[in-house]
């Protein structure tokens, strides 16, 4: 029986390899220094003409294909980022050869026309010669870039992972106790229970939101902060004491849920297990290239209380996946205070495009 088309499967279409951002100087600088590097060379082996003339005049042709070779790679990326599959790489392979050897055509023609004697004779052997270097070179190139690609986007999907599970998770304790809480407020303060019911939802929609991503401001990270400290102030009464100096703008970029679990920390493991309690210092202040925030807590106690330290891991990968490896998570123990020391360089914005 025929099969109408309808009824047909599509078949899905393979992802397209990711290409690696070609407008970027990284990529530039790359190109420039593979083209010194290989003219370097030549110049060097045995049977090279070894003169110096030829050499820079070599240098400068690989130097201006490379800024060419950028430009068209930045221009046309976004088109040849919609192939699919390696065809991607492909691509760039195909242009980078065809880019090469009309250039040296068209330099090859133009020295022979005015007889400078820069080019070696005949043009088609300089210019077969330089597509086949281009290619050897072009696919290594091209192979170290997909490397760094593929490596990228699984640092990119396990630090999107982590996200995930810290936005997923708060501590079942800390919901019975709430809970109980608000329980218990029903009937003697109606309006405090109303207001620790607004403040949960708001925490679970900062934890669970759909996007792991996302980037707020530091003003939306302490409101955040505010409510998680009036829940726990309804347990811990006077016992839990904040003070707050922050000398830093509300606008500042920062990811979701990044401070809550620091303060969070710091009751559990600081304020709580000590029969007075104790104060907890929010701090915030600029530096040259960034800003730091602090968050500090009294040493409980006795033996402290055991944790896992999944927060603090997950906030120190957070930290290095939107800020990058200049952005560090501190910890120490000063004068019977635990520190959190968290440093976010301002020249790098939190990113909010990973995708």
């Amino acid at each position: 029986m025929p099969v109408t088309p309808s009824e047909t499967t599509a078949v899905p279409r393979p992802p397209s390899a990711p290409l690696p951002d070609f407008c970027s100087l990284p990529v530039l600088f790359a190109l420039l220094v593979v083209g010194a590097l290989t003219v370097t060379l030549m110049w060097l082996a045995p049977g090279g003409s070894g003169n110096f003339r030829d050499y820079c005049i070599a240098v400068l042709f690989t130097s201006w294909l490379a800024v060419l070779l950028t430009v068209l790679l930045c221009k046309l990326r976004a088109g040849m980022q919609r192939l699919a599959g390696l065809l991607p790489y492909a691509a760039v392979w195909l242009l980078l050869v065809a880019t090469v050897g009309i250039s040296a055509g068209v330099l090859g023609w133009m020295d022979q026309s005015l007889l400078v004697g820069i080019t070696p004779s005949p043009t088609s052997r300089f210019v077969r010669d330089s597509m086949i270097a281009t290619g050897l070179l072009g696919a290594g190139l091209l192979r170290y870039f997909f490397v760094v690609a593929q490596w990228q986007v699984r640092v990119a999907a396990a630090a999107q992972a982590q996200v995930a599970a810290l936005q997923a998770r708060i501590r079942p304790h800390f919901l019975f106790n709430s809970m109980n809480a608000v329980a218990a407020l029903i009937r003697v303060d109606p309006d405090a229970a109303e207001r620790t019911v607004e403040n949960l939802a708001e925490l679970f929609r900062a934890a669970l939101g759909s996007d792991p991503e996302s980037v707020g401001t530091l003003g939306e990270e302490l409101t955040l902060v505010d409510r998680y400290l009036d829940i726990e102030s309804l347990r811990l009464g006077d016992r839990l004491r904040v003070e707050r100096h922050i000398d830093v703008p509300s606008e500042l970029p920062m990811p979701r849920l990044l401070l809550q679990p620091l303060v969070e920390n710091a009751i559990r493991h600081g304020v709580q297990p000590n029969r007075g309690g104790g104060t907890i210092h929010l701090a915030g202040r600029r530096l040259p290239g960034g800003v730091e925030i602090v968050i500090a807590n009294p040493v409980a106690d006795g033996a402290p209380t055991p944790g896992t330290g999944h927060g603090l891991r997950n906030v120190r990968e957070r930290v290095r996946f939107h800020y990058g490896e200049r952005a560090s998570v501190r910890v120490e123990t000063v004068d019977d205070r635990f520190i959190v020391t968290v440093f976010l360089p301002e020249s790098a914005n939190a990113r909010t495009d990973r995708r």
